[in-house]
């Protein structure tokens, strides 16, 4: 019934159209097209000039335009990179006319290959936009810049890409947090694949299955309502955006310096038309990337009269194989005139073996002396732990989506629709994560000297007792953390029906539309870890080979995978405990369902120079939330009830709830031309993100006196979105763009600690670590961008091109100020910038394309930002600022082959979080993982 109520908008807006229908007129229709009718071109703008009509083009170039009256006119078609053509036809009565185009030099490819390509159509489809946009597209051979999608972002203004292990994964618009962005693939909202986010890892997708991708900033009553930052929207191909029959094989290498590895990337795309009106398109690509990284983790920092040291230390040994595969399949059909269909499908798989190798000096009991960045340990009348661990773990993301649509036009009449499924998933069976062998020394003589005089990397010496440091004997099994199982899923099944009624008039276009939506999505965790004994092994039995550590000698280490041999082979050996296994299992899993149902008015007024935009969309949430209180007893500690425990006790009540919200949505998206080549856009809109589902789980964890939990109280953060923007497009090939942003956020959603909260479950609390729901926060911030190609210069240097972009993101909020006390009455505040808000972001590309060669220099610099928030400003996780070089090549032998090469981290751009504890940088997270080379050949027929 809800969803039958919803549908009444779209039922108003076909009355409405029936009362104003016009009479019938003529029709104007064609394609535009390249000059070589090598591929229709998307987003090309058309005017009938008299009439002050504008549309753009479809993904086959196609346009259209009812109700012309009879007359003669001039239809001019425009497109970035190219010189506008004007053409006069003439409508009959009733009549339909067909009129096409071919822009650009005759015989002259430079509109649908390589990087004038890329620049050319991205332009054309920010300048067509209906708000604030950016787009990243291939060119018409399925070239695409980067390795994966996340990676391709960074090259966009506003855009800061955050990685994992030196390659990009998660994305931040305009400062924000990832799980403020909202993704789909070819209209089909993704679920997040990760346990704790909303945010989607786009390093699962590859670059090679992907037509463009549109980064819209500001948000149409259309549109899913749930981002902040930005809707990212990733297209695969259709087999109607050619005009003829494209294979593409790809064959290439990866190597790593530091693992002197030489591992395959290879792909395979095609579009074919079977047909005029049948067509399909695939693709197929594989890419293994084996590279190490060297890493040093530190906590626990203190200031002893003015000696700064950690009070644990890591140093890590990584060797990590991933691997991509994503694929691709979609049909497109045109059935009669006015029916489009189409059915889509994609699957994408990131699989990530990763050994880690570790020493960690726990010092937190041990003597300490020294001065300046120099300090002591010892282990005099006290204790120094030192434990060697083994990780393998082999992690494996999927996502997947189907979808099912079409478009019809009958007339004015125009309707939109599709069903979708959609399924993410994360899973870590049959991982060791970790092995942990603990040497105790106490009254050893073990003294350990440590330099922090690099505040990256510090270096320890042991200067006592190490010949018992060295020898792994007397490193004794802790545990093995064995995960039987640990599966999460996010799927999500929708439908959406969309219907637009066109009134035209002699001072332009006005489109009422309608529609509803409903989203059924359910995300689950349940995992099973084990916690395994044996007291008889010790690092001795499961050396390995030696460390490719290079930051300092941590032998002796065990193998990769000696420790998860002798356990699989001697299960036997090992005790179960009962206790630990219980408490992890069952913490984490949850099961919430969340179900949208939206419906929206809204009205589009368009000209030759005006678009307006304007509307509400309504949005209902119902939520389901289940998940576990899991209670930690010791022995002899009291039971619910007034009983003694007997032994150490693991008490599990499940629980759960539900409850439901609604939101009003406005929307406003207005765009000027002035001229032709400049635009100015302006936006107004609200908008809203759930809390992340792994927040709302009603999850609860007591260990003694300290708590953990989760909120299903959590309100969404809502927000008040403004953009101005300044466009001009330059006549060959190129545009500088300006624009000013603003949001108010209420709700803000953050982690906190509270101290002496209200007993739970009777048992008094010292300490509660939950997320609650914060002040407002505001965002202000600028975007500047610049592209050109420079072929007004003369001879060899009409080949180069440029492309910059620069975004100052002054981004603030208010959280309280360390621990919160219950019991006071004014708790203090304290202003912090939002995590992941780089304040400076600035991409560059410097690329030369001419004849058979083409080279490009992209290099991407973002500023240093908060990671995490602590008890205090000076405990507060930055991750310092990052410069990053990447280089490609690409020389075309022929029309069929062309060889290419990339060079990735050029300049070995380091990861380096830090505190600002005593006044400087202390090291909390540090890795270095060198350059990466691939290349090879692509084939074309």
């Amino acid at each position: 019934m809800r969803l039958i109520r919803l549908l009444t908008g779209s039922a108003v807006v076909a009355v409405v159209a029936g009362l104003a229908a016009p009479a019938v007129a003529g029709e104007v229709a064609g394609v535009v097209a390249d000059a070589t009718d090598t591929t229709g071109l998307r987003a090309a703008e058309v005017v009938i000039e008299e009439l002050g009509r504008r549309t753009v083009t479809s993904g086959d170039g196609s346009y259209i335009f009812n109700d012309v009256p009879e007359g003669t006119y001039t239809v001019t078609a425009r497109y970035v990179g190219a010189d506008p053509v004007r053409l006069s036809i003439t409508v009959p009565a009733a009549g339909a006319v067909r009129q096409n185009f071919a822009l650009g030099e005759a015989g002259s490819d430079i509109l649908v290959l390589g990087q004038s390509a890329n620049l050319a159509s991205a332009l054309s489809r920010k300048r067509a936009a209906d708000g604030v946009s950016d787009v990243l597209t291939r060119d018409a051979i399925g070239q695409f810049p980067d390795q994966n999608v996340a990676e391709s972002l960074r090259r966009v203004p506003g855009i800061n890409v955050l990685n994992d292990q030196g390659e990009g994964r998660f994305v931040t618009v305009r400062g924000l947090d990832p799980n403020l962005n909202a993704t789909s693939l070819n209209g089909v909202r993704v679920p997040a694949p990760g346990i704790d986010e909303r945010g989607v890892a786009l390093d699962v997708i590859s670059s090679d299955i992907i037509e463009s991708i549109e980064v819209k900033k500001s948000l149409t009553p259309d549109m899913d309502a749930d981002t902040i930052g930005a809707s990212i929207e990733i297209k695969t191909t259709s087999a109607f955006d050619r005009k003829n029959d494209l294979y593409v094989v790809k064959l290439g290498g990866s190597y790593n310096d530091y693992s002197g590895q030489l591992t395959p990337d290879v792909g395979f795309d095609f579009a074919t038309k079977l047909s005029d009106n049948f067509g399909v398109t695939g693709g197929l690509s594989y890419y293994q990337r084996e590279f190490e990284s060297d890493n040093i983790e530190a906590d626990g920092w203190q200031d002893d009269g003015g000696l700064i040291y950690a009070e644990e230390i890591q140093y890590r040994d990584y060797d990590v194989e991933r691997e991509r595969i994503s694929a691709t399949l979609g049909f497109d059909a045109r059935v009669g005139s006015h029916t489009e269909l189409y059915l889509k499908g994609v699957y994408s798989e990131f699989n990530d073996q990763e050994f880690r190798r570790d020493v960690i000096f726990v010092l937190e009991d041990a003597n300490v002396a020294g001065s300046g960045s120099q300090a002591v340990f010892d282990d005099a009348e006290t204790e120094i732990e030192i434990r060697r661990r083994a990780k393998d773990r082999f992690e494996s993301s999927k996502i997947r989506t189907v979808v099912f649509g079409g478009e019809s036009r009958f007339g004015a009449f125009n309707a939109d629709y599709a069903v979708s499924w959609a399924k993410s998933g994360e899973t870590k069976n049959g991982s060791l994560d970790p092995t942990r062998f603990d040497g105790n020394f106490e009254d050893s003589g073990l003294e350990i000297g440590f330099d922090y005089s690099n505040p990256r990397i510090p270096l320890y010496a042991v200067t006592g007792n190490r010949a018992g440091f060295v020898d792994p004997a007397n490193y004794e099994l802790d545990s093995i953390e064995f995960t039987a199982n640990s599966v999460g899923e996010d799927e999500e099944f929708a439908a959406r029906f969309d219907l637009g009624y066109e009134i035209n008039s002699d001072a332009g276009t006005l489109t009422l539309q309608g529609g509803a939506k409903a989203r059924w999505r359910q995300k689950t965790f349940g995992a099973r870890f084990e916690f395994w004994e044996n007291d008889d092994l010790t690092l001795a039995d499961v050396l390995g080979a030696g460390q490719t550590y290079r930051l300092a000698d941590i032998s002796p280490l065990p193998g990769f995978t000696e420790a998860t041999d002798v356990f699989n082979a001697n299960r036997d050996d090992f005790e179960l405990n009962e206790i630990d296994t219980a408490l992890a299992s069952n913490v984490e899993n949850f099961a919430v369902d969340e179900d949208i149902v939206a419906s929206y008015l809204l009205g589009r007024w368009e000209s030759s120079k005006l678009l307006v935009i304007g509307g509400l969309r309504y949005e209902r949430t119902y939520n389901r939330l289940a998940g576990n209180v899991v209670q930690l007893i010791e022995e002899d500690g009291t039971l619910p009830g007034g009983g003694i425990a007997a032994e150490d006790t693991v008490l599990v009540t499940p629980t759960s709830t539900e409850r439901n919200y609604d939101h009003w949505l406005p929307s406003l998206n207005i765009r000027y031309a002035v001229q032709p080549d400049l635009i100015l856009r302006a936006a107004a809109y609200r908008s809203l993100v759930r809390p992340n589902i792994a927040d709302l789980a009603p999850r609860t964890v007591i260990e003694d006196d300290e708590a953990s939990a989760g909120n299903p109280g959590l309100v969404p953060y809502e927000a008040w979105n403004f953009d101005a923007t300044a466009e001009y497009y330059m006549s060959n090939n190129g545009a500088i763009t300006a624009g000013l942003f603003y949001k108010e956020i209420d709700n803000f959603i953050f982690s906190q600690r509270i101290t002496d909260p209200d007993p739970i479950l009777g048992v008094d609390i010292t300490r509660l670590d939950t997320t609650l729901n914060g002040e407002t926060a505001e965002i202000f911030g600028v975007e500047l961008g610049f592209s050109q190609q420079l072929d007004f210069l003369p001879g060899l240097l009409s080949g180069f091109l440029v492309q910059a972009n620069y975004t100052f993101t002054d981004a603030k909020g208010l959280i309280s100020d360390g621990d919160i006390d219950a019991i006071a009455d004014t708790p203090t505040f304290r202003e912090i910038t939002l995590p992941s808000a780089s304040r400076h972001t600035f991409n560059g590309v410097l690329g030369y394309e001419k004849g058979p060669v083409s080279l490009r220099l992209a290099g991407t610099y973002r500023d240093l930002y908060l990671d995490e928030i602590q008890g205090g400003a000076d405990e507060d996780r930055f991750v310092d600022s990052l410069f990053q070089l990447d280089f490609s090549g690409r020389y075309t032998i022929n029309k069929n082959f062309q060889t290419f090469f990339e060079w990735i981290n050029i300049n070995d751009a380091e990861y380096f979080a830090f505190n600002r504890l005593g006044g400087q940088q202390n090291v909390l997270q540090f890795e270095k993982y060198n350059w990466t080379m691939k290349g090879g050949i692509r084939l074309t027929f």
